[in-house]
């Protein structure tokens, strides 16, 4: 008797696994990151970080581009950036200053990574909600984990430049982490850049900008990239203004009311109808035989 055959398995394409690749790529970086911070190459370790950032922004956009997201992916993904902006950061930072303080800046450590962790752990459950609107895909609750270990670095990308005699401070540092934790778990909107549409006549001007951003920097990286930091959380304010104004206006917009169910027709029937024919009665029958 043979044996059934076995349903075969079909090949991945090489561009169905480019996104996860991607993914893989970033963690290595994050990895790459800490073990440079372990050995005071805190400028390489820095650069690492933003190497990560890089191809975290990439990967997604590339499996929503070829349509081949998945949740192996998605779940890489999460896992991907809690160590490469939750703990390579963290420790970079706690090795760089905060290693003065001891136990109250390996503590700030702790508490950015927790909070790091579970920003993730909500992103990824707010993915799964049907009810959610349209027009709030638009924003992310709390600064997303690659804008915050952005964050929690910018004293350290200013003092490449500007020296660390002031911006190496514990105390600083330790305060600064704890802020970013915080805008990382709070229900603060922030700006996702997901869906946005640049206008046909924009074009042009935004290559130029994108060139002259690239030529800045190449020659001046860490100051260029401080100066994004910057402009990001200043945009916070704005982005809760704006998610502010949609909220308001979806919530002063009436609800869609479900159709109802037609009534029934209770018409007379037209003075000229025939009416049906009558039943044939049948012929009554006793109840019961006379005696």
């Amino acid at each position: 008797m043979s044996e059934p055959a076995r349903p075969r398995i079909r090949p991945f394409k090489i561009n169905q696994l480019a996104p996860n690749i991607l993914t893989v790529l970033a963690l290595c970086a994050g990895l790459t990151s800490i073990r440079l911070a372990l050995l005071d190459r805190f400028e390489q370790a820095a650069a690492a970080i933003v190497v990560a950032a890089v191809l975290d922004g990439l990967d997604g956009r590339l499996a929503r581009f070829l349509k081949c997201a998945t949740k192996f992916g998605a779940e890489l993904d999460s896992l991907s950036d809690f160590v490469s902006f939750g703990v390579a950061p963290a420790i970079l930072l706690y090795l760089w200053s905060l290693r003065a303080i001891g136990g109250v800046g390996w503590g700030v450590v702790l508490i950015f990574a927790v909070c790091c962790a579970l920003r993730l752990a909500r992103f990824n459950t707010a993915l799964e909600d049907p009810s959610r609107p349209s027009w709030q895909y638009n924003f992310f609750t709390g600064v997303p984990a690659p804008a915050g270990a952005m964050a929690l670095l910018l004293f350290v990308f200013i003092s490449f430049d500007a020296g660390d005699t002031f911006w190496r401070t514990s105390v600083l540092n330790g305060i600064w982490g704890l802020t970013v934790a915080f805008l990382m778990v709070s229900r603060l909107p922030s700006f996702s850049f997901k869906k946005l549409r640049v206008p046909r006549d924009y074009v042009l001007p935004l290559l130029l900008v994108v060139a002259a951003v690239a030529a800045l920097f190449v020659s001046f990286p860490w100051l260029t990239l401080t100066g994004f930091i910057i402009l990001y959380l200043l945009g916070l304010p704005f982005a809760y203004r704006s998610y502010g104004r949609l909220r308001r206006e979806h919530l002063r917009r009436p609800a869609e009311a479900t159709p109802a169910a037609p009534a029934q027709s209770h018409v007379a029937p037209p003075p000229f109808a025939v009416p049906p024919p009558a039943a044939p009665l049948s012929p009554p029958q006793d109840s019961a035989a006379d005696p």
